[in-house]
């Protein structure tokens, strides 16, 4: 079955079928991108000047402190480069409280960046490689359970974006979760996904040095993160892993199309394509519809306590 769902934007229940789609860890794709793009000259700065300034993985805007951080430059470009990466979050994100509203005022807006290089032999270390089948963990710090939303758009004119994934996380854990260290012969979860006190009073120390740097919260960590992490980096490490094909589906994305989707939710690989955009949100537990769902819950749901004896 395909983790791929088209949905009209023009349909009258698209917020409901949007949502349930997203929740229950489905790519939500359009075929054309239903926010504007930034216009042809713009667009031709973005894929010619950028590639030969990038200094990290990617280029980022970072609105909780106005910066941008990967770009090598002088302030006038970096100052371009910020109002076009800020326009293109707000829009993203006046489009998803349209059609989310009980997001708007909940989420944590993450970053907008700018992927200016051919995914295609990057040649990365696996734990930082886009073409390894993975699923997202700890975006910006601790996400304590929180969703890691994110909104794709291809902004090459010519060449296809391409995706792979092997299933969602409930599929993964299935085929996986004992060998990547997460759950017990038995299938219950071996790891705590709670905060204890030490984890409280780690995450209000950061909070102090954030008043001070806002970015200080990306040093932020929980159990569950780490839990999250644990799993991640197993998909990337493991051969057992990387040969197993079950669920395995490659995804062409046009040119100039979008698609979004819980990245902690559904595995997934950039496997090729140059230029895009991508939006980040963490969303709240609280702010879900379907919040059984959520890796969060999905993992709970195997803690000894919560699973009925065989």
């Amino acid at each position: 079955m395909s983790v791929v769902s088209q949905i009209d934007p023009a349909a009258a229940d698209v917020s409901e079928r949007v949502g349930l789609a997203l929740e229950s860890n489905q790519i939500v794709y359009f075929p054309q991108s239903p926010i504007p793009l930034p216009d042809a000259q713009t667009l031709e700065y973005l894929r010619t000047e950028l590639p030969s300034r990038l200094k990290l993985k990617n280029i980022s805007y970072h609105p909780e402190g106005a910066r941008v951080t990967g770009l090598e430059g002088d302030e006038t470009l970096r100052k371009r480069t910020s109002e076009v990466l800020k326009r293109h979050l707000d829009d993203v994100a006046g489009f998803l409280y349209r059609l989310m509203p009980q997001w708007r005022g909940t989420c944590r807006v993450g970053t907008c960046s700018f992927r200016p290089i051919q995914e295609r032999g990057r040649g990365l270390k696996p734990h930082a490689s886009n073409e390894l089948v993975h699923i997202d963990a700890g975006a910006y710090g601790a996400t304590n359970g929180d969703r890691i939303f994110r909104f794709f758009v291809n902004v090459n004119g010519r060449e296809d974006r391409v995706w792979a994934s092997k299933g969602s996380l409930q599929e993964v854990l299935e085929r996986h979760g004992v060998a990547a260290g997460l759950l017990d012969s038995s299938g219950n979860l071996k790891l705590r996904v709670d905060k204890g006190l030490a984890d409280h009073a780690f995450s209000a120390a950061i909070n102090g040095l954030a008043r001070l740097n806002p970015l200080a919260h990306t040093l932020d960590s929980s159990p569950y993160d780490r839990t999250m992490r644990r799993l991640h980096n197993y998909m990337k490490d493991s051969d057992d892993f990387k040969q197993d094909m079950r669920g395995y589906e490659e995804i062409r994305f046009p040119p100039y199309s979008a698609w979004m989707v819980f990245t902690d939710g559904v595995s997934h690989a950039s496997l090729a394509g140059q230029f895009a955009l991508v939006t980040t949100i963490i969303v709240p537990r609280e702010a879900l519809k379907h919040p059984q769902f959520s890796p969060y819950a999905l993992l709970t749901a195997r803690s000894a306590g919560a699973r009925p004896a065989a």
